[in-house]
């Protein structure tokens, strides 16, 4: 990433950029800042767009020998084209000869590091790989936000808008944005203003449920799947982020008793630190045993509506009454 916002700084463009990674926000912001850079704000008459599978590769070649219209550059946008899946030789052939005033961004959610538009990209332009940004970094990022704003929030007030939003920056982005508009007038942002605006991720919702299960809490947890439903939740896929939550637990309940830190932790599973955290806190509710017995059961339950032998809806019912009424161990 330095070295592309040394591009944009420098104004000095090389013939193509590949914008990868899972971190769409940050894709979205540096797609732009990069195509204003190299034309401008207005200049639409030398921007060339290309969205989606099955771009012509002649009339995107055609296009980019095409001389700008009263302006040093041209530039060819190409967006979640597959080009970086399949094997396209013209284009990555051509990618070596392009005229000094074109310059090509690719912006792509998949891209095979083996294949040949990678390797010309690579060899005559700059690949930049956007990834989910850690806990640290994201909480400067919306401290930075809040500073601008004049507001001021508490560590454990971020810590829980980051467990209800998740590490998204586009969720993250919009979630603040809510935030900053319920709060207006008012310097402070509380635990009650984040848990009144945000929407929660259905995950968070998942862990609360799985929370009030280790809790014993049965009518909080049958509440949560209740909710989860209304919010149109199908019980598979609810099923399934439960046996995911159980084996992380049992993940996090396994390196605790062979001596692990919530650091040392975090840094294996590729967790941020908080949710770690509460992990600890859940596996305590649950024995080894109990873990494994829950997923073992949640497979069986899923094998059970697969075959027709129980509906989907009661069959996650079964499983929560069930575990929600076990005796707790430590």
């Amino acid at each position: 990433m330095k070295n592309l916002i040394e591009d944009i700084k420098n104004r000095e463009f090389r013939r193509a950029y590949l914008l990868c990674g899972e971190e769409m926000y940050l894709k979205v912001q540096y797609k732009k800042k990069l195509q204003e850079a190299v034309l401008g704000s207005d200049d639409t008459m030398n921007l060339n767009i290309y969205i989606g599978k099955g771009i012509d590769t002649r009339a995107v070649i055609e296009q980019a020998e095409t001389m700008p219209f009263f302006a040093d550059h041209r530039v060819i946008l190409i967006e979640n084209s597959g080009l970086f899946k399949t094997a396209n030789e013209e284009l990555a052939e051509y990618l070596k000869k392009v005229p000094d005033e074109t310059v090509f961004i690719f912006v792509e959610d998949e891209v095979d590091k083996r294949g040949k538009m990678y390797k010309a990209v690579k060899s005559v332009g700059r690949i930049v790989e956007f990834n989910r940004q850690d806990e640290k970094t994201l909480m400067q990022w919306i401290l930075g936000i809040l500073k601008r704003e004049k507001k001021k929030i508490t560590q454990q007030t971020m810590e829980l808008f980051l467990e209800r939003t998740g590490n998204d920056m586009e969720n993250i982005s919009h979630e603040l944005e809510k935030l900053l508009c319920y709060t207006m007038g008012r310097e402070i942002i509380t635990q009650e203003d984040v848990v009144e605006i945000t929407a929660g991720q259905i995950e968070n919702k998942i862990f609360e449920m799985i929370r009030a299960i280790g809790e014993k809490r049965q009518r909080d947890a049958l509440d949560f799947y209740y909710d989860l439903l209304a919010l149109k939740e199908s019980p598979m896929k609810i099923l399934y982020l439960l046996v995911r939550q159980f084996q992380a637990l049992l993940q996090v309940k396994e390196m605790l008793g062979n001596g692990y830190d919530q650091r040392q932790i975090a840094a294996k599973i590729g967790s941020q630190s908080f949710i770690v955290k509460n992990y600890v806190r859940q596996a305590h509710f649950f024995s080894k045993e109990e873990l494994e017995e829950a997923i073992q059961d949640c497979a069986e339950t899923e094998e059970a509506v697969k075959t027709g032998k129980m509906k989907d809806v009661l069959s996650v019912e079964i499983l929560i009454v069930k575990y929600s009424q076990k005796k707790a161990f430590d």
